[in-house]
């Protein structure tokens, strides 16, 4: 099922070429215009920031909580009828230092808030508390998609795995522009796009 989009595509791999090559070019404009510091860190209104900002130019639900329930392979995410007092739930976790953050990422993952581009915002978002609470960011770059997909699978019953994984890659280079491009088409070389560089859009 090809999703409604503003773009009018009707073709699969058409739109997918297309959301990638936009939101990656917005991913860009997030950081060069300092606009990613308007984002409210650790809660679910900036992730919806980060979210609308990236895709609101091919989907109208861009920022918006989804109206359908979803899964990914045998994994159904958080119900629609909790959903809210999930994402509440999450607003109101700890963050002060590593475990804490991973605890409220995996978390964020299993309510999986959006119709689509979940994984994406929210790896910008993860990366926003990081920075500001223990002044580090992943090197997506250090982690492997293999690791990172089956950590982030079995993070639903155990996260050890997940957080060993994002510990390893943890950087102090938080505010390098390269770095969070090249992170960008990691986490989307993740969800299987690879089209395009986001340094060169």
């Amino acid at each position: 099922m090809i999703l409604a989009n503003k773009l009018n595509i009707t073709d699969q791999i058409e739109l997918a070429k297309a959301e990638e090559k936009i939101s990656k070019q917005k991913a860009k404009q997030l950081f060069d215009t300092g606009d990613i510091n308007k984002v409210e860190v650790g809660t679910f209104a900036g992730l919806a920031f980060i979210h609308a900002y990236l895709f609101e130019d091919i989907y109208d639900f861009a920022g918006k909580i989804r109206d359908v329930n979803i899964a990914k392979g045998d994994f159904r995410f958080a119900p629609l009828m909790y959903l809210n007092p999930s994402l509440e739930h999450i607003d109101a976790m700890p963050q002060n230092h590593f475990d804490q953050i991973a605890e409220k990422y995996v978390e964020m993952n299993i309510a999986h808030p959006f119709r689509e581009g979940n994984g994406r915002a929210t790896r910008i978002w993860l990366d926003l508390i990081l920075k500001k609470e223990i002044k580090q960011v992943v090197d997506w770059n250090q982690v492997d998609k293999e690791e990172y997909l089956s950590a982030m699978q079995r993070s639903v019953v155990k996260d050890t795995e997940i957080k060993a994984l994002l510990k390893q890659a943890l950087t102090d280079q938080i505010d390098d522009r390269a770095l969070f491009m090249k992170g960008i088409d990691v986490s989307y070389y993740y969800e299987g796009y690879s089209e395009f560089k986001t340094e060169e859009l």
